[in-house]
């Protein structure tokens, strides 16, 4: 195994552990499940990267955006997911979500801060 497959091994089993997920096989290199984690009880897919060195910064390409809803089409999932970190090493995710899902959040938050 490669150290950039190594890496993103290590990130991905740390995220789908901390939000329950479950792994693709070959990250999502297969015929039917495109992304790296699906959530299906969620009606969710996410799609992971991270840096093999430690970064201040990271940029998130558009194409993999645009990919991952792509993904989430041919796997029949609404709700799309980018995970990254500054690296693999790294316990401190952060995701990249659309308006739908953050206006769903929003919602959720409200709700939960009315019961206090």
């Amino acid at each position: 195994m490669s150290d950039t497959r190594k890496a993103s091994a290590i990130q991905e089993y740390r995220v789908a552990k901390k939000l329950g997920g479950k792994i693709s096989p070959n990250s999502g290199a297969g015929l039917w499940n495109k992304s790296d984690i699906s959530i299906k009880v969620a009606d969710l897919d996410i799609e992971c990267k991270t840096c093999m060195k430690q970064k201040n910064s990271f940029s998130i390409k558009k194409e993999w955006i645009k990919k991952s809803k792509e993904q989430g089409f041919i796997n029949r999932i609404h709700n799309h997911v980018i995970a990254f970190n500054f690296c693999y090493e790294d316990e401190d995710d952060y995701y990249i979500i659309d308006d739908k899902l953050m206006k769903f959040l929003v919602e959720k938050l409200i709700e939960e801060s009315d019961n206090f």
